[in-house]
């Protein structure tokens, strides 16, 4: 089984959001929490507050940090990696936190104008945040996803205070890091999601929209947001899903090709074919406009990738759109075999066992009529 994790952030989404919802929905994560905050060398500094509450009238997790009077400042991104790669956190975590941040400093350099070394996170509450993004690492480790989903998120409005200034919403870095992402306004002002929240967000990299189908909702989590917002929870739910089985569920990618030549489309198809998550790739050829030849190539790939299959697919085409979609599959129980030496797959159908030598062991075998007749036994084992 594998799972998938969607984020449905209708209030918006912000690092200790995102933490509690992840923590809501996986709560024996916590422990494990607790420990790598501590391997992080953040206890001196930093405490964890987990609380239960209602939000809206809705039960809730809500993740804040006390941090120490006495904290030293380290605003520098340069300054926070180091700090980072130096403790003794899992690799896994640590490296999912440093690429979280990485993302974070290069927006804010981006935004500024200035070299990612020098980036000074004076819009983020330093430590609070060191904490929030830790906290998602390794949680985020925790889950063990193969894929993530998230929904739209909300635009929001108006203008926030900085150190530059009042800005206005969603702030620039945020605005960056979630280039290429789909937005909704649904009418709410405020900041809905904060670069924190942005940076997991682009790190995850999530397909937007709906879950993909045919998966089992096995558990939901429901994080909280420190404001109060007009209208809305300020909430973001988190649903759990797995598969019954890998092989159930496959990703399909459709599109069709009328301007390339027979001898780049089979070169093309081996390329995609050779690419990490294909199951298999193909095509039919139908007539298209102006009466030209036209290939109707079918890709399919494992679920949780289909996103880079589909890069493949541009990449190795000249197609200029494909149509994704997630489809069930039903597949027989199959086992190896031999069948006088040669290798064999028995599939157990409706109506009793079939046995099939396989195509490559006949292959030496020296005419039309032996091949056939070698073809035709039965399993051994």
């Amino acid at each position: 089984m594998s799972r998938h994790m969607h984020i449905d952030a209708l209030g918006g989404l912000s690092g200790d959001m995102f933490a509690a919802a992840m923590l809501s929905a996986l709560p024996e994560a916590a422990e494990r929490l607790r420990a790598d905050l501590h391997d992080a060398g953040l206890d001196e500094h930093v405490a964890l507050d987990i609380a239960e509450i209602r939000k809206s009238g809705f039960a809730a997790t809500q993740l804040s940090f006390d941090i120490a009077a006495e904290a030293p400042p380290t605003h520098h991104w340069s300054d926070i990696r180091r700090m980072i790669e130096a403790t003794a956190l899992r690799a896994p975590v640590k490296q999912a936190a440093i690429a979280i941040f990485t993302g974070l400093a290069e927006a804010e350099a981006a935004c500024h104008g200035i070299a990612v070394e020098r980036v000074h996170f004076h819009e983020i509450a330093d430590w609070d945040s060191i904490a929030d993004i830790i906290a998602a690492a390794s949680l985020i480790d925790s889950a063990g996803a193969a894929s993530w989903s998230c929904s739209e998120l909300p635009l929001g409005g108006g203008r926030v205070r900085t150190q530059h200034g009042l800005i206005p919403v969603p702030v620039p870095a945020t605005a960056h890091l979630l280039t290429g992402f789909r937005f909704v306004d649904d009418g709410v002002a405020g900041e809905r999601v904060t670069p924190t929240g942005a940076a997991i967000l682009r790190h995850l990299a999530p397909r937007q929209g709906a879950a993909p189908a045919g998966l089992v909702l096995r558990g939901s989590g429901t994080g909280a947001g420190q404001r109060e917002l007009e209208g809305i929870p300020n909430i973001c739910r988190l649903l759990c899903f797995e598969t019954a089985d890998d092989r159930d569920l496959v990703g399909s990618i459709a599109f069709e090709i009328d301007d390339m030549t027979p001898e780049e489309i089979s070169v093309a198809l081996d390329r995609i074919r050779a690419g990490e998550g294909v199951l298999d790739a193909g095509y039919t050829l139908g007539h298209g406009k102006k009466s030209r030849i036209r290939y109707n190539v079918t890709v399919l790939s494992q679920p949780h990738l289909v996103e880079d299959v589909a890069r493949l697919c541009l990449e190795e085409t000249s197609t200029i759109g494909l149509r994704l979609e997630p489809l069930r599959r039903q597949i027989l129980r199959r086992r190896a075999g031999r069948v006088q030496g040669l290798r064999s797959k028995t599939v157990d159908r409706p109506g009793g066992a079939t046995t099939k030598i396989e195509s490559d062991d006949l292959a030496g075998i020296a005419t039309l009529a032996a091949r056939r007749a070698a073809g035709g036994g039965t399993a051994d084992g």
